[in-house]
């Protein structure tokens, strides 16, 4: 990086990125969330086949986690999910509220803005393509998935994600962000169905790969039994590599691991010394640090992620 990042751009998706955007704004910086947009189970998938819209979940979890109060009454309502009631059973209420903006604004991205307006968001949320995609995977024994949900349920290793259609169309301020971003943070999350679907619109890839900021990837603490049982830090950066980002990476984040031991039931990402010689042999420097969430080890734990960020951005 050749000045200090003062614009930020956290591209993925799930539980994981709403903890780098609360971690980049910590850091003063101007921040942007890149979301997918491949979400096809629980509300999001609802949404999706009754009112034909981009899927809102992990795109309002963002907003939620940018407000200017995420303890709000507002916030609180946005995260509110029904728990029974026909129709709305399951239903996140700030999805609703997304599916109503989207109407009312005329589109998927200016209702995100509308969102965070109503939140006081202290950043932008936008999504990687406004194309409907369906996202499928080849598995390890060569098996085909189909479906976001179907991949993230797999009992066997996933080898390659794409899009049914062919590759998808980036959405331009998504590209425009990435591009002019100081500070690029990939993940935590899901691997193949929450980060890479991202990289599967080749404008988004393209973004990643010409910019001149700083590009960390945040590895998973620990791996999700069947998506990526048994992967190590390098073949996380490996599987990026195949979905087209070869030498994009700058800094992998890893828990350490052999200091700082997960409970025997995980299913770690390790980093020992081989793992992290194959890191530094693709040209990406391993930054090892205790980062595991104490009270919940398959998370990060929000401030020591803070600290890690802090110095791998300096």
């Amino acid at each position: 990086m050749t000045a200090p990042a003062k614009r930020a751009v956290a591209i993925g998706g799930g539980t994981g990125l709403p903890k780098v955007l609360w971690c980049l704004l910590e850091m003063g910086l101007d921040t942007t969330a890149v979301v997918t947009m491949a979400d096809d189970g629980g509300s999001s998938g609802h949404l999706r086949r009754e009112l034909g819209m981009l899927p809102p979940g992990d795109a309002r979890n963002c907003l939620v986690a940018m407000a200017a109060d995420p303890d709000s009454s507002v916030a609180g309502v946005f995260s509110y999910r029904f728990p029974h009631g026909e129709g709305l059973a399951g239903h996140a209420l700030g999805n609703l509220v997304i599916a109503a903006l989207a109407d009312i604004e005329g589109s998927f991205p200016a209702a995100l803005d509308a969102a965070g307006r109503l939140l006081g968001s202290r950043g932008r949320v936008v999504p990687s393509t406004l194309d409907d995609v369906v996202l499928a995977a080849e598995d390890v024994e060569g098996a085909r998935v189909v479906g976001q949900r179907n991949v993230a349920e797999s009992a066997t290793p996933i080898a390659r994600v794409r899009f049914t259609g062919g590759e998808a169309t980036a959405y331009g301020p998504a590209a425009e962000a990435i591009a002019g971003a100081g500070l690029v943070v990939i993940g935590p999350g899901s691997l193949f169905t929450s980060i890479l679907p991202n990289f599967l619109a080749g404008g988004i890839r393209d973004a990643l790969l010409a910019t001149t900021g700083r590009v960390v990837y945040v590895c998973n603490v620990a791996n999700q039994r069947g998506e990526t049982t048994g992967m190590d830090a390098a073949d996380h950066l490996a599987a990026l590599d195949r979905h087209g980002l070869a030498g994009a990476v700058d800094v992998v984040v890893v828990h350490d691991e052999a200091a700082h031991p997960l409970h025997s039931d995980l299913d770690p990402v390790h980093a020992g010394e081989r793992v992290l010689a194959r890191l530094r042999a693709a040209g990406v420097e391993p930054f090892l640090a205790n980062v595991a969430d104490a009270s919940d080890p398959r998370h990060h734990d929000r401030e020591a992620l803070l600290a890690a960020l802090r110095e791998v951005a300096s």
